[in-house]
């Protein structure tokens, strides 16, 4: 009997832009493992259909991203408490007894990638101002409480979607309007932009930054460009910076681990991969 060659995947629409085929690839050439990791644009329409088939052409699973996060947990069989709590999944994980497993992983790359980029931000030290109140925001939110982390400012330019957030997490979130997302940097011991403002193609940052202070972490998850407008000011203001592409190296590790059987590292030149 032949043993099969694992494969994994992303699965999104449109999925082009994903570096997480190069990543992948990159640690299981530099770890001498057998395996493939494809990117793969699947429709709606087609997910559920795409799923049940990939594990009979031996897939062990896949990541998910945008529009897919929210719609495979309707189509897992079994979802971990933080993918529930987070309400999306970005890891599935297909089991040998058929079951389709779904984790959210975003949240762990996130804290993991603020401990290796600034080793002395200790989530007790103060509040965390979080802008944007997506998918993102969610994990952030979700980790930030895990951590520890004694308040958390939460803004977005739709104040509705922060207030449910708030509402689904509990005591710990002080809803702010949008226009007054600068007043709440000075006050915090941690900053996360969870927006697209700043990306490549997309609005710029409009939130006044004169508030932040020397010391102060600050953190964007938008990692093209590497360096935003909001790491520039915030490095120009003596804040400790940590740009977004960490958190999507590390969350990438635990589905690594589950599909491949060997845990890989984030180096130097497993960034390197990510920007070729």
């Amino acid at each position: 009997m032949t043993i099969r060659i694992p494969l994994a995947g992303v699965i999104g629409s449109p999925i082009g832009h994903s570096k997480s085929p190069q990543i992948h690839k990159h640690w299981l050439k530099t770890m001498g493992l057998p395996g493939d990791y494809v990117p793969m644009e699947v429709e709606l329409s087609d997910l559920r259909q795409v799923l049940e088939t990939l594990p009979k052409a031996g897939f062990v699973g896949v990541n998910v991203t945008i529009p897919h996060k929210e719609a495979v947990l309707e189509i897992a069989d079994l979802i971990t408490d933080r993918a529930t709590l987070i309400g999306a999944a970005n890891t599935l994980i297909f089991r040998k007894d058929g079951k389709i497993h779904a984790d959210n992983t975003d949240g762990y790359g996130f804290i993991e990638n603020l401990k290796a980029g600034a080793p002395h931000w200790t989530p007790a030290a103060g509040p965390a101002a979080v802008l944007g109140a997506g998918g993102a925001a969610r994990a952030v939110v979700a980790s930030l409480a895990d951590a520890g982390v004694p308040e958390i400012f939460l803004t977005n330019r739709t104040r509705v979607r922060a207030e449910k957030l708030a509402e689904d997490f509990g005591m710990r979130i002080t809803v702010v309007d949008w226009v007054q997302a600068g007043n709440i940097l000075e006050d915090s011991n941690l900053v996360v932009n969870t927006t697209s403002l700043g990306m490549i193609g997309k609005q710029e940052m409009r939130v006044p930054l004169d508030g932040l202070r020397a010391g102060t972490t600050v953190t964007d998850l938008v990692y093209a460009p590497l360096r935003t407008h909001l790491l520039a000011e915030a490095e120009a203001a003596g804040c400790v910076t940590v740009d977004g592409l960490g958190m999507l190296l590390h969350q990438a590790v635990p589905a690594f681990e589950r599909w491949f059987g060997k845990r890989p590292e984030v180096d130097s030149a497993t960034r390197a991969a990510a920007l070729r």
